[in-house]
């Protein structure tokens, strides 16, 4: 099986501080269309998301996985398919593996499904998104400018893009 794995905050969402209401959800432009694009290559897809607002105490694990059954029925209501959503619920000082930049969400997408990680790919509007995935073995990486502020010298992202839109330039 080949994925993309999604990072949500600021790749598929409007980056919001500690975003847990739906009320303050709004889809980047272009993430359906996007998706629609990489499901026709044969491409699963994955979020993998850390939400360290759940251990800061801002929101409940139960709002980020109500905001999450909500964002999953918009996907499917465009006919865009994700397969599961991997999350982080630590903080920054947290010594776990699955706070990006650790590769612990992906792996464990990896072993539930199978995933070959040389054919699949993650796109991430941070550097710990890209960390994470060459930590997992995806060398397939873009960073797109959508969310937060990208050094652009220093990334280590195979692509860095505008937004979600001028990836299907790219997978092909």
């Amino acid at each position: 099986m080949k994925v993309i794995f999604l990072d949500r905050d600021g790749v598929i969402n409007q980056e919001v501080g500690y975003l847990h209401k739906v009320e303050d959800f709004k889809f980047i432009d272009g993430i359906f269309k996007a998706c629609k694009h990489f499901q026709s290559l044969g491409y699963k897809l994955i979020v993998v998301t850390n939400q360290s607002g759940i251990d800061r105490g801002y929101y409940q694990e139960e709002d980020f996985l109500y905001l999450t059954k909500w964002m999953l029925a918009q996907f499917g209501d465009n006919d865009v398919d994700i397969l599961e959503v991997f999350f982080c619920p630590h903080g920054p000082k947290s010594r776990c593996n699955c706070r990006k930049p650790h590769p612990g969400l992906l792996l464990q997408a990896r072993d539930k499904y199978e995933i070959n990680m040389e054919y699949s790919w993650m796109i991430g509007d941070k550097e710990s998104d890209i960390e994470a995935a060459m930590a997992a073995g995806i060398t397939n990486t873009i960073l797109v400018k959508s969310g937060h502020i990208i050094n652009e010298r220093n990334a280590k992202a195979k692509f860095i893009l505008d937004s979600i839109k001028e990836t299907k330039d790219i997978i092909r």
